[in-house]
């Protein structure tokens, strides 16, 4: 699974173009729409829609793939775990085992969300560089040490794995060769924890240099945003059709509800 999600994020589109504090606040929204729909119908649609703006942004599909496959592998045990034990009376058998419907319809509609999810988190964050889209967050008045957590995260991410590769390689420079036995346990054991003081010498380096460079605790940035006419009219459709999709979601689940206004 590829962790550099804004691997693409130079590419032009539509998407790429759009303002990100108003790109990710409406996607978030829709986010939070899909996350909530209980009807498959809907989601069905949600997904379709995603799909939609995954296509607009113009990200390769191997790369959207390379990442999604570890997800899909995730989420089908769900095909067998749930219909064999959602809690109701089973309706019919297979292979002479209890099989609840209700728990295949739970299963799809998992599923089908979470990919919706994912499909649409690739649009917000894959179609512009994640520090920018952090600096957005920050503007959108998200917490600065939520902002700052993520963005550090994802950068020591990629020094965890440069370094975990170096030690990997000079261990096999001399001779190491993983083995099923008590001494290649061992030697993982000493790996890991060597690994994991070294990336806490570093990060203690690297708050150090912050400090001497007069970080206080919050980002600053020459980055400015500019926003359009483009940027509101994408925004209000992303808008009307996530609350549309809440909305339908509701009137189906509680076909009554709507009459408790009159």
């Amino acid at each position: 699974m590829s962790l550099d999600i804004d691997r693409h994020a130079h590419v032009e589109s539509s998407i790429q173009r759009w303002d990100p504090r108003f790109k990710i606040a409406s996607m978030l929204l829709l986010i939070l729409c899909l996350a909530l729909v209980k009807s498959i119908p809907l989601i069905v649609f949600g997904f379709v829609l995603s799909v939609g703006l995954l296509l607009v942004s113009r990200i390769p599909l191997d790369f959207i793939f390379q990442g999604l496959k570890v997800v899909v592998v995730f989420l089908l045990p769900f095909f067998i775990i749930l219909p064999l034990t959602y809690p109701v009376e089973f309706e019919s058998h297979f292979l002479g085992i209890p099989f609840a419907i209700e728990g295949l319809r739970l299963a799809t509609l998992i599923v089908i969300k979470a990919i919706a999810i994912v499909l649409t988190a690739y649009v917000v964050f894959g179609s512009r560089r994640f520090d920018v889209s952090m600096i957005a967050l920050q503007h959108l008045k998200c917490p600065p040490l939520v902002v700052q957590m993520m963005l550090f995260t994802y950068r020591f991410i990629f020094l965890f794995l440069a370094e975990m590769r170096r030690m990997d390689t000079a261990m096999k420079a001399r001779g190491f060769i993983k083995k099923p036995d008590i001494y290649t346990l061992k030697v993982l054991g000493g790996f890991v924890g060597t690994l994991l003081i070294r990336s806490f010498e570093r990060t203690e380096r690297i708050y150090k240099a912050m400090l001497s460079k007069g970080y206080q605790g919050e980002l600053h940035t020459l980055i400015e945003f500019k926003s359009e006419a483009k940027d509101f009219i994408k925004t209000g459709a992303v808008v009307v059709l996530a609350i549309a999709i809440f909305s339908v979601d509701m009137m189906t689940v509680f076909p009554h509800a709507e009459q408790a206004w009159f």
